[in-house]
């Protein structure tokens, strides 16, 4: 067994639990990161390799928040175990969207939208629509002046205000007609560099939530998708006729382990973060990598 590749496979691991949860694309940062650091293995398992792993950042949210997520505990009444079961409603009906339009168009974006410059592109465009946002929510916030800006949110319009004035402060207090909202804005991370998260934050932001609710909520959409998304992939790839070499499987397992633990401490930083800060710096951070994104591949050619 190859120690080298098991480092490539725990560096993807490191890279994968910090971007699959802070807005910033963990798909994007993954193929660039594959650009410089090429794990030896075949194309098939390395299109598996990419989406599977994510089942080890799946894993954190599903220990942090085992609490909020468990409709059977003995520490909770009734109440609420109802509002966790309608909680789970709401993210299967959020996750509709993207199982309706994404999984069809699964294998064109991979095969026609994987390039640098699209990756590129998405971090510029989504990294200023961050930016955009959160100086609007700023600008209404201060016109507000300690009152809710605007009730469309419950309407299923757009609420752009302040985090303090938000509509939404807790995931108890999230609409269905919202839920299927920020579910609806998933769809735009099919396009690699969009990020998954990113986009739901987005939505969550645009339609009156609050950004711990916003983040609070991406995190539980993603234990359906993620799980489905990596079943669909490892069923794809036996079903080429490919197995596990025992160097395979130990690739798979270092990268899995290793984002399972980076993504506890990456949820913990940003559910910290939002509580004293927006989502800005991360908007800024995407415009620099994507402008340094194309930069090199400008003068790579």
């Amino acid at each position: 067994m190859d120690l080298i590749e098991l480092l490539k496979a725990a560096l993807f691991g490191l890279v994968e639990g910090i971007t699959e949860w802070l807005p910033i694309s963990s798909t994007g940062h993954m193929l660039l990161l594959d650009q410089f650091v090429k794990l030896n293995v075949s194309k098939d398992f390395w299109d598996m390799f990419l989406v599977v792993i994510q089942l080890g950042a799946i894993l954190a949210v599903c220990v942090l928040f085992f609490r909020q997520l468990n409709p059977f505990s003995f520490k909770k009444t009734k109440e609420e175990k109802r509002g966790t079961w309608r909680l789970w409603g709401q993210v299967i009906v959020a996750c509709l969207p993207a199982a309706v339009i994404g999984i069809p168009l699964d294998d064109w974006m991979e095969e026609h939208l994987g390039s640098p410059f699209v990756v590129a592109g998405a971090l510029i465009v989504y990294g200023i629509a961050f930016i955009v946002i959160e100086n609007l929510r700023e600008s209404n916030g201060r016109r507000s002046a300690g009152a809710h800006f605007s009730n469309a949110g419950s309407k299923g319009g757009l609420a752009l205000t302040s985090d303090e004035n938000a509509r939404v402060q807790s995931v108890q207090e999230l609409g269905w007609g919202t839920a299927l909202g920020i579910g609806a804005f998933q769809i735009l991370s099919i396009v690699p560099g969009t990020s998954r998260s990113g986009s739901t934050i987005i939505g969550g932001l645009l339609l009156g939530c609050s950004r711990a609710v916003a983040a609070e909520f991406t995190f539980y959409l993603a234990i359906p998708v993620m799980v489905g998304a990596s079943g669909l992939r490892l069923v794809k790839y036996f079903l080429k006729g490919n197995t596990f070499t025992s160097s395979e499987f130990a690739i798979l397992g270092v990268g899995c382990v290793v984002a399972f633990v980076v993504s506890i401490l990456a949820i913990r930083f940003l559910m910290n973060f939002v509580k004293k800060h927006d989502f800005k710096p991360f908007g800024w951070y995407r415009i620099v990598l994507g402008i340094a994104v194309i930069a090199y591949f400008l003068l790579a050619r």
